[in-house]
């Protein structure tokens, strides 16, 4: 399969290029993102072959229908990662709460958060095409809280490959925090910056397409790549578990074969709802892709009025910090998609520039075709996780409660929601919720919800309470390739 860019091709750029290429060098022509050519079709034959089969052999037989340049032995070596999971048998449950509320868990990783999903496997594919080839791979990271912790993780004491990852200080629960910060792998570096993630997100962007920077790395006989979801290495394994969510209705016998479901995405950065997209588009019967937002609504702007509009917009902390987030980096996928690299670039231009864009009143009813949007205030987020604790014992973290409002809008359809974090990352507002006390920091509020509603704390949870802080470097933004540099 051949990957393109979606601002159009720059003539320093190749015109395509291979999966591994498009993983191991994802910076494109005029600041893009690299997509693939075209999607290989998923028919109702496919779907039925693979009605009984396991998530990982689902996952190897959607990879190789994209006929990606890693040999098989390499690509089931990367699926046994899901071994390291919960349930080896089933790594992502799918859980059934209301009549047609299904909630999949995307977050039994070693984590505890649905980055695993993607960045366990991707991790281990980068780094043995690292080491193969000889090369010596700078990776960066910018995390909102679970792309840190995941990518950390995935390459810890991995050959060939350094870790940079940035993260908004004071814009992580402790929990998350913590599994970054007391990482000790010695290829790792963790740093703390003042600012947002969009900030972390931009830096990693900017150096992605520095050629200083990358010059700067060439003498010193290393590459540059990214953990973030603007790595395609990254979207390919969000795909699997929308047809494995699907799937696993049609074997429960809660929706015939070809009925149509819905998917509801707590959405941030857009890779969870893009890789759902992506699945739609290939044949997996879905109807609307819904999109969760907290009061950082821009999706929702986007998606019910096709304004994107960052003028006189702050970013708000809330409650849900890995959808604080402003600039969506996978949008920019869809509209590729759906309205080619001109436009794309035109558009994707008009936001950097002045911090805007509209789309046509023709576009805006293309996009409306995929999707729906809506938002959640904190208040309301906090209301949902008592109500489901408490009344329909199901304990979700306040990511996953921003699904519900757009759960309750489609409750006469069959909807999946994506839990993308297990609520041991949120404890203090969980508890919140649940008894209305403030203040209750992370480790005293895991060990008060777990004995009220009896449930578990994981292991590797309440280990980080315990470990030794490794990385303490928190700088202003402006300082970040100073210290990446410093760290090599």
């Amino acid at each position: 399969m051949e990957f393109v860019e979606t601002r159009g091709n720059d003539g320093n750029h190749p015109k395509t290029v291979s999966f591994s290429e498009a993983i191991l060098n994802p910076s494109a022509s005029f600041g893009g993102l690299y997509v693939p050519k075209s999607l290989p079709t998923i028919d109702e034959v496919f779907l039925q072959n693979h009605l009984n089969s396991s998530y990982k052999e689902l996952a190897f037989a959607i990879l190789k229908l994209f006929q990606i340049d890693i040999e098989n032995a390499l690509l089931k070596e990367a699926l046994d990662l899901y071994d390291k999971f919960d349930d080896p048998s089933n790594p992502v449950p799918v859980v059934k709460v209301e009549e047609n509320l299904f909630v999949s868990e995307l977050y039994h990783g070693p984590t505890r958060a649905f980055k695993d999903m993607a960045l366990q496997p991707f991790g281990y594919i980068l780094a043995k095409l690292a080491q193969r080839r000889g090369e010596n791979y700078l990776i960066l990271a910018a995390t909102s809280g679970d792309t840190g912790p995941a990518t950390l993780e995935t390459f810890k004491n991995r050959d060939n490959v350094k870790v940079a990852c940035m993260y908004p200080a004071g814009g992580t629960s402790d929990v998350q925090r913590l599994q970054m910060v007391t990482e000790d792998g010695k290829n790792l570096k963790v740093i703390g910056i003042i600012g947002n993630f969009d900030d972390a997100q931009t830096a990693l962007k900017n150096l992605l397409a520095s050629q200083r920077f990358k010059e700067t790395l060439a003498q010193k006989d290393i590459k540059l790549s990214a953990a973030n979801s603007v790595n395609f290495g990254r979207i390919i394994f969000q795909i699997i578990y929308h047809i494995h969510s699907y799937l696993e209705l049609v074997r429960r016998g809660e929706i015939g074969m070809g009925d149509a479901t819905n998917i509801i995405v707590p959405s941030g950065n857009f890779g969870n709802a893009l890789g759902g997209y992506y699945a739609k588009k290939m044949g997996t019967p879905l109807a609307k892709i819904l999109i969760a937002s907290n009061a950082n609504n821009v999706l929702t702007q986007l998606i019910n009025e096709g304004r994107y509009d960052l003028r006189n917009k702050e970013l708000i902390k809330t409650s849900s910090p890995a959808m604080d987030i402003l600039k969506s980096s996978n949008i920019e996928r869809v509209l590729y998609d759906k309205f080619g690299p001109e436009r794309t670039k035109e558009l994707m231009e008009s936001l950097q520039e002045q911090g805007f864009y509209e789309l046509s009143v023709d576009e805006l009813q293309s996009l409306r075709e995929d999707f729906d949007a809506d938002f959640t205030l904190d208040s309301e987020v906090k209301e949902i996780i008592k109500e489901y604790a408490l009344q329909k014992n199901y304990l979700m973290d306040p990511h996953t409660a921003t699904t519900i409002k757009l759960y309750k809008k489609y409750s006469s359809d069959k909807n999946v929601a994506y839990s993308t974090a297990e609520w041991t990352k949120f404890a203090p507002t969980v508890l919140v919720a649940i008894e209305g006390e403030r203040g209750v920091r992370d480790q005293e509020a895991l060990e008060r919800i777990s004995k009220k509603l009896g449930v578990k704390i994981p292991e590797p949870i309440a280990a980080l309470f315990h470990k030794p802080i490794v990385h303490d470097l928190v700088v202003p933004k402006e300082q970040i390739e100073e210290e990446i540099l410093r760290f090599l």
